[in-house]
């Protein structure tokens, strides 16, 4: 069967344009035509049409760098640094809590908030990934599955070994599941040794999959570096072979102008999570200098623990905002360039470009609408701009993932609000 959704503006975003009574054709294997409505209604006369009269049409958004699970854990170590954060707050709390029944609640909680807000994509990058695959494929959202590793013990493996082996253990059990990608995610350069990025940058090749880390996140992280291997983290990884197409390093915030060259030279993404590193005081990622080397640059919220909103509608502005700010240019990341960011951007990043994070003939059918018709949001002179600096995840009023509704008129359509607000007071009564 064939569907056409019209909107009164529909926005590929690749390439950037916004058309005015457009429409988007669809069938089961994908997106078949996207353009003027009346253009997409004459191909396709016998399609199922629905009709979004106040609505724009775009793309769902891609959250390019998140710990699911953490969503159980929103709240819990406000107002600290990133290395307090973690030594006194989330490292002891995970090791007495985390199991496949936290990942399995925290990734639905983050799910159905991701779904509400827009979000049709998420990478991930957390203990018990196989509970976290579950979970999306019960909602149908599309998961990128960072496989974790780190050189100690955690609750769910005992050393890097293993963390390697249940890591490669999922992805063959996964590896034909719908809407699941995979990448390898050592957790930073200061919880993996040289020897273990070795054996992941043979195994990021033998299987085909990006390699997912933290990178130059504080200064903190840096200097550590420098005091343990006499080198700044990314020069480490760049002597092991990590620096390449593969890598996708997530915050980026404490990079000199070399290596942000050396980094768009090789190939490399970055992913940029600005509320997260104001949020622990890390810093600002210097966004306009990633793009203008040429650096795929994606957009992530980070885990809620640390931001506290799974938002990219958020984050998109707040990235645009600084970006502004920090150039002294007005026009910096203007609407088009934040739009393609948190859409294409991220999932380029990802290296799913080839099958989301545009609208666009062949592409999987991930997208949204977002209701522009209240009063707050008028007038309307540039729906781009509107989108960005105007609308937000609570105009998000329908979703597709893969072609399948999941939220019809603000209702997400696989859970109920009222169990998910159940469910987090479980949580915060267990966890105190």
């Amino acid at each position: 069967m064939i569907n056409v959704v019209r909107a009164r503006w529909v926005l590929p975003i690749e390439p950037w344009q916004v058309v005015h009574d457009g429409a988007v054709a669809f069938d089961d294997d994908g997106i078949l035509a996207v353009g003027p409505a009346q253009d997409v209604l004459a191909d396709y006369p016998e399609a199922t049409v629905e009709t979004f009269d106040n609505h724009a049409l775009m793309p769902g958004m891609v959250n390019a760098h998140t710990h699911a699970a953490m969503t159980l854990l929103r709240g819990y170590g406000d107002d600290l640094p990133l290395m307090s954060w973690l030594n006194d707050r989330i490292w002891p709390t995970e090791s007495r809590w985390v199991d496949p029944g936290f990942v399995a609640d925290g990734t639905r909680l983050a799910a159905a908030e991701m779904l509400a807000g827009g979000v049709t994509c998420f990478s991930d990058m957390y203990f018990f990934p196989q509970a976290a695959i579950e979970v999306a494929q019960r909602y149908g959202i599309r998961i990128m599955s960072g496989q974790v590793v780190v050189d100690g013990r955690t609750t769910y493996a005992r050393d890097a070994a293993e963390h390697i082996e249940k890591g490669l253990a999922v992805i063959e059990t996964h590896k034909n599941t719908p809407r699941v990608h995979f990448a390898l995610a050592p957790h930073a350069p200061y919880t993996v040794s040289d020897d273990v990025f070795g054996q992941l940058v043979e195994l990021c090749e033998r299987l085909d999959v990006p390699m997912h880390t933290h990178v130059h996140e504080t200064q903190a992280e840096v200097e550590q570096g420098l005091d343990e291997y006499g080198v700044r983290p990314l020069a480490r990884l760049d002597r092991l072979g990590v620096v390449g197409p593969r890598l996708i390093a997530a915050h980026a915030v404490h990079l000199t102008d070399d290596e942000i060259a050396l980094l768009g030279r090789r190939g490399a993404a970055l992913v940029h999570c600005p509320v997260s590193n104001l949020k622990l005081a890390s810093g600002i990622a210097r966004l306009t200098q990633w793009l203008g080397a040429g650096i795929r640059a994606g957009l992530g919220t980070d885990g809620a623990a640390s931001n506290n909103r799974l938002d990219v509608f958020g984050d998109m502005r707040v990235a645009a905002m600084l970006a502004k700010g920090t150039s002294g240019d007005a026009a910096a990341v203007a609407a088009p360039v934040a739009l393609h960011l948190a859409t294409m951007g991220s999932a380029a990043a990802m290296g799913l470009d080839q099958q989301i994070g545009s609208l666009s003939r062949g592409k999987s059918v991930d997208m949204i609408a977002v209701d522009l018709s209240g009063f707050e949001l008028a007038p309307i002179y540039d729906v781009g701009s509107h989108l960005v600096n105007s609308a937000g995840r609570e105009n998000v009023t329908d979703v597709w993932v893969d072609g399948n509704r999941c939220k019809r008129d603000g209702e997400l359509t696989r859970d109920d609000p009222s169990e998910l607000a159940a469910l987090a007071r479980s949580w915060q009564q267990r966890i105190g």
